[in-house]
């Protein structure tokens, strides 16, 4: 339960750009993704209007992840720590309540990202 536990923190510091490289090659706040694709990257229609908003959506969900994922990581890790010696039912209860923060973190990732683009260019995706 730990390493599931872990895994989201650990993902988040890898695709937010602290190591060279993450799974699929990419560091988002160094190097975003060359080029606009439907397979991966930070995929919304606002981040699609061209290459600045591309990238621009890359670097801020990049630091919000890299920022999000040291943060989760030892708070997870702690509250994983406070289960040792109790109940399967008590760990996966634990478990859950830190994985549904981790997945509403990631969710506010996508909230915080979409209002900066929002903020920083038009609707055609000039910025202001």
């Amino acid at each position: 339960m730990c390493v599931t536990v872990l895994l989201i923190p650990f993902l988040m510091i890898s695709f937010g750009g602290l190591f060279s490289r993450s799974a699929f090659g990419y560091r988002f706040i160094k190097k975003p993704p060359n080029k606009i694709n439907s397979l991966y990257g930070y995929r919304s229609s606002r981040s699609m209007k061209n290459k600045d908003t591309w990238q621009f959506a890359h670097r801020y969900c990049g630091k919000i992840w890299k920022i999000g994922g040291w943060i989760l990581l030892p708070v997870s890790a702690l509250a994983m720590i406070g289960t040792v010696g109790k109940s399967e039912d008590g760990i996966g209860t634990v478990g859950l309540l830190i994985c549904a923060v981790q997945i509403a973190a990631l969710i506010g990732s996508i909230i915080l990202t979409e209002k900066a683009l929002h903020s920083t260019f038009d609707s055609n995706g000039n910025r202001r």
